[in-house]
């Protein structure tokens, strides 16, 4: 079975407040086995407009996973957060298994 992921680009424009959702999404991502595979590392804009952004990569057991984590009661509280604190363009995408 395939992988789940999200893909998070984020533009944080309350950094206090940010640590609140930091804080509020590890309870969806621990019960949903989240795995960071990407937590705004070292990185070089090649082409696009993705400059001053945090980027995040997040894995999961399978895309159904990834979907229930995103809709989950636990996560929606923390989107609540996060939108006060940022402004992020986030994806659920399937793995590929070639």
């Amino acid at each position: 079975m395939a992988k789940g992921y999200w893909i998070a680009h984020v533009t944080i424009t309350n950094p206090e407040r940010y640590k609140d959702y930091v804080a509020a999404n590890a309870v969806a991502f621990a019960k949903y086995k989240a795995r960071f595979l990407v937590r705004n590392g070292k990185h070089e804009v090649v082409s696009g407009n993705l400059v001053d952004r945090r980027n995040v990569v997040i894995e999961f057991d399978s895309y159904a996973t990834a979907k229930a984590c995103h809709d989950s009661p636990e996560y929606q509280a923390a989107a609540k957060i996060r939108d006060e604190a940022s402004k992020a363009d986030l994806m659920i995408i399937e793995g590929y298994e070639g």
